[in-house]
């Protein structure tokens, strides 16, 4: 992975979520706390690339860090890139299997396990919207 770039005075930040799934089929999303970019939006959870990390391994530490849970990404869901005005946000989605701990929030005030087909129900940040929509889709 690269680090964060600068293509034409935009700021490119590279960013992994996870699409962490359970036994159930239900889905984890996050919803970002107040004093955060972006506060009041659902998320699917994860965090910034580090120089020389694989996504795989910035999910792992990311989640563990934010939530105190462990996860094992298995797949990758896509990517989206979506423009804030001065920064550029380069999503990297990937599916992960939920292994265990208690979640403990840290930069989110609430989450919730849903179904696929809930996730309309919730307001997502712009950069997670085209994930949502594919997995509504894949629910019908």
């Amino acid at each position: 992975m690269s680090n964060d770039s600068n293509h034409g005075g935009v700021l490119v930040i590279e960013v992994a979520a996870a699409i962490i799934h359970n036994e159930a089929g239900q889905i984890l999303i996050a919803r970002r706390r107040k004093g955060k970019s972006q506060a009041g939006l659902w998320e699917f959870p994860g965090g910034k690339i580090e120089s020389g990390e694989s996504i795989a391994d910035c999910l792992q530490r990311e989640l563990q860090e934010e939530m105190g849970i462990t996860i094992l990404p298995y797949e990758s869901f896509g990517m989206n890139e979506h423009n804030y005005g001065s920064i550029q946000i380069r999503l990297f989605a990937w599916k992960a299997v939920y292994q265990g701990g208690v979640i403990e929030l840290v930069d989110h005030d609430e989450f919730n396990w849903v179904f696929p087909d809930e996730l309309g129900q919730f307001t997502f940040a712009p950069a997670d919207i085209p994930f949502v929509e594919r997995l509504m889709i894949k629910s019908k």
